[in-house]
């Protein structure tokens, strides 16, 4: 139960009770979730937990909805060991814990599955995808990787000065409405700079009536007013990779 006291403000919302359909692997200094698709295939999506870690069933649940269109997706631990924030630590605490894992210091576990992936798994076409901490990781991995083929970034934004807007792979940008951990006027202004600087195909799309994990923490069956825009959130992220994958 969560800590009723001082709560997270990135809270958790709904864990799926799912079995995923992959495999556990060790990538060099990290263990990953993987699951492949059915068929060969050279296309691949780098997956970023958030805050809860590589094994949280959410997550590995959208791993393999990657993996039944086509697909071979991996969910790396990119907290290397670290443990992932809990529903229990106290949530007073979680901006301090959240700058021991820096999202701008992700880039050697990057490269560890960029070398699986090609090396392992034969991929030629690879893109990334990240939920919350992994969405700001999306994105710098968007600003410094221009061998990718697309990235979504499912509220993820990051906020220090300096070039964030200068994207080396096209971008879909995914936001709720409601967050209150990435105001709206923060949203806008991403997607103005944008505008004005990206050299690359973008979107920023913000979905009504959303809060933080809305895609990805959210039971549809018990959240039907909600569930129109976690099916359209998920579909909007098959429907960009597929646009640059072909």
């Amino acid at each position: 139960m969560a800590n009723e006291a001082r709560p997270c403000p990135c809270e958790l919302g709904d864990q799926f009770d799912y079995k995923g359909l992959g495999e556990e692997v060790q990538i060099e200094h990290i263990k990953a979730y993987v699951t492949k698709p059915k068929t060969t295939t050279d296309k691949a999506i780098i997956v970023v937990q958030d805050v809860y870690g590589w094994e949280l069933t959410n997550t590995r649940y959208i791993v393999d909805l990657l993996a039944e269109h086509g697909y071979t997706a991996v969910l790396a631990d990119f907290f290397v060991g670290q443990e992932p924030w809990k529903t229990t630590n106290d949530g007073s605490t979680f901006f301090a814990w959240l700058e021991t894992r820096p999202a701008d210091k992700a880039f050697k576990q990057v490269d560890a599955v960029l070398r699986y992936l090609k090396e392992t798994c034969h991929a030629t076409k690879i893109g990334i995808i990240g939920f919350c901490w992994g969405g700001i990781v999306t994105h710098y991995v968007t600003l410094n990787y221009p061998e990718l083929k697309a990235g979504v970034a499912f509220y993820g934004l990051v906020r220090e000065e300096g070039d964030k807007y200068d994207l080396k792979c096209p971008t879909l940008f995914i936001f709720g409405e409601c967050d209150p951990l990435i105001p709206l006027q923060q949203v806008e202004s991403l997607d103005q700079k944008l505008k004005e600087l990206s050299k690359v195909d973008y979107k920023v799309k913000v979905y009504p009536k959303q809060n933080h994990g809305f895609a990805h923490r959210k039971k549809e069956d018990i959240s039907p007013e909600d569930k129109p825009y976690i099916l359209e959130a998920r579909k909007d992220m098959l429907d960009w990779l597929k646009k640059y994958f072909t």
